[in-house]
């Protein structure tokens, strides 16, 4: 049943009313649009049901689920593993459904499946980034209230302590991935226990997920989605954009932390009955041999890691595959024609963000707009606004607003009231619309550089100095600067075999001076070893601002 835009929320299947109680008050949730007939779903569903269950109930409980580095399992295997974990949490460890359950691991098979059990048991996943530390841990721990943790034996250190520093909160944690016969180890803990668990009454409006930003801005916040998010984002962007088979196998880079992985690598091709290689890292090298070995058909990775794996893709055999999708900060033109010109193939480019919990503008290889991100999802909205909050003409620098069946939900978070604004969910990024719905990114919001008086781009800076032949790496931000309130400076990795000196700084400096309005060259240029990214990949433009000079600058 599609729900009226103002409807009550649902009776929640929850008996811990934690995240109801925490979501923001009505009057500033964003305006939600389901106009599109596959997003009909029942009022009451568990979503982990549409990944496994329905597979197995169809007869192909044999088909490949999860393609791991040590194990792979079939669609009833993981079935049974999730309804063993499931059972575990409810009957075992006596959590209530609506507990919020910590989830931390690099992607393995492991993770995908604890996953699985935790929404099964009526729970919330709140999966984190493998490499956090207590610190950021017990942050999350507290403000989400979480009850139990289910942990990859290979980060057990970080998360005892995290246990030790979480107001008491965190009472129980077991280890997945862990040795025979571990008595903390969710294996051992599990291989007992009857399959056949249920799933758990909950609503197409309870919550199913949590899950904290990436922290670009330094500050991590919590985004809420309901069991019918989690369908929605595979049967809008994934249906429509990708358009996964049965017989796909997807792989990639993205942590399933990050909302980007949890759809491209786990949600989308469950889905469908594909599936997907969980491996916990990669480099360059080793993804395009894992895209040989395992006859990959999907790729999703960031533009770095795209820029890097270019030189080197005629050493691997790629034919198996068919569509490569990129997200995660903006697609520079260069990397998507030198990755083109290696691989054959035209990328597919994702915006999305965590608030929305995937994409809703895109690109498919059929509507490529060379420096255009893509044009709105259809079953999304999408406008540009002004500081007016309203629509700005075409052609116009403004603020991106989107609406559409997902949308903004911080948990207990007074910033609700800057992301949601009039209905609109503001994303942060400054884009212009052209006459044919093509979106063009400009920067963040909070990135845009104002010199003397003009808009610059970072961006569009970083798309021309990664033309040079010498530019690895590159970020652009604003500095401080007496006489023009800000100037634009570059932070670049050099490749090898380049000399990074005051040459190669002029150099850079006419070639944007070239191709670019003057006003937009990098009047200053700092030569580093490496940018400060994230986890999964995206520049961490603000530390480059707060940082003091550690290369060569000129």
């Amino acid at each position: 049943m599609i729900p009226a835009p103002d409807a009550p929320l649902s009776p929640s299947g929850h008996t811990d009313p934690f995240a109801r109680e925490h979501l923001p008050p009505r009057d500033q949730w964003p305006e939600f649009l389901f106009e599109l007939p596959q997003l009909d779903y029942a009022e009451r569903f568990n979503c982990a049901d549409a990944f496994i269950d329905a597979h197995v109930a169809a007869g192909q409980g044999d088909a490949v689920a999860l393609i791991g580095s040590s194990e792979t399992l079939s669609y009833a295997a993981l079935k049974s593993r999730a309804e063993r974990i499931a059972r575990l949490l409810r009957e075992e460890l006596r959590l209530p459904t609506g507990a919020r359950v910590l989830l931390r691991g690099a992607n393995s098979p492991a993770l995908a499946a604890a996953w699985l059990g935790v929404v099964k048991a009526g729970m919330i996943a709140v999966t984190t980034m493998p490499l956090l530390r207590a610190r950021e841990l017990s942050a999350i721990v507290v403000k989400a209230r979480v009850a139990a943790a289910l942990c990859d034996h290979a980060l057990a250190e970080e998360m005892q302590k995290t246990q030790q520093t979480s107001e008491g909160l965190l009472q129980q944690v077991l280890f997945f991935n862990a040795p025979d016969g571990e008595p903390d180890g969710l294996e051992t803990r599990i291989a007992g226990l009857p399959d056949g668990f249920a799933s758990a009454d909950t609503a197409a409006d309870d919550v199913a997920l949590i899950a904290f930003t990436s922290g670009t801005t330094g500050v991590p916040k919590g985004t809420m989605h309901f069991h019918r998010d989690v369908l929605a984002i595979c049967d809008v962007l994934s249906r429509q954009v990708i358009a996964p088979r049965a017989d796909d196998v997807f792989i990639g880079t993205p942590p399933l932390a990050f909302t980007f992985g949890l759809g491209g690598l786990f949600l989308f091709p469950l889905r469908v009955g594909a599936a997907a290689v969980l491996v916990e890292s990669w480099t360059p090298e080793s993804l395009l041999a894992g895209i040989a070995r395992h006859r990959a058909t999907i790729l999703f990775t960031a533009p770095t890691f795209y820029r890097r794996m270019a030189p080197l893709a005629t050493e691997y055999d790629l034919g198996s595959l068919r569509i490569t999708v990129s997200s995660g900060e903006m697609l520079p033109a260069d990397t998507r024609r030198i990755w083109r010109e290696a691989s054959g193939i035209e990328m597919t480019e994702c915006l999305g963000s965590t608030e929305l919990l995937h994409a809703f503008i895109a690109c498919t290889p059929a509507d490529v707009r060379p420096g255009a991100t893509g044009r709105v999802v259809p079953g999304y909205r999408a406008c540009v606004l002004d500081h007016e909050g309203r629509e700005a003409p075409v052609g116009e620098i403004g603020r991106l607003a989107i609406k559409g069946p997902t949308g903004c939900r911080y948990l207990d978070d007074a910033r609700q009231r800057d992301y949601v604004q009039d209905g609109w969910n503001l994303t942060g990024d400054a884009y212009r619309r052209d006459a044919d719905g093509y979106f063009w990114y400009q920067s963040r919001t909070d990135d845009m550089i104002i010199s003397a008086g003009y808009n610059i781009a970072g961006p569009e800076v970083e798309d021309v100095l990664l033309t040079h032949a010498a530019v690895a790496e590159c970020g652009v931000v604003g500095v401080p600067d007496e006489a023009r309130g800000q100037i634009v400076k570059a932070f670049v990795v050099v490749r090898a075999g380049h000399v990074a000196d005051a040459a190669l700084a002029a150099e850079l400096q006419q070639l944007v001076k070239d191709t670019l309005a003057p006003y937009k060259y990098p009047r200053a240029v700092e030569f580093v070893e490496a940018l400060p990214r994230t986890e999964n990949g995206k520049i961490q433009r603000f530390k480059l601002r707060a940082s003091a000079p550690a290369g060569r600058a000129y």
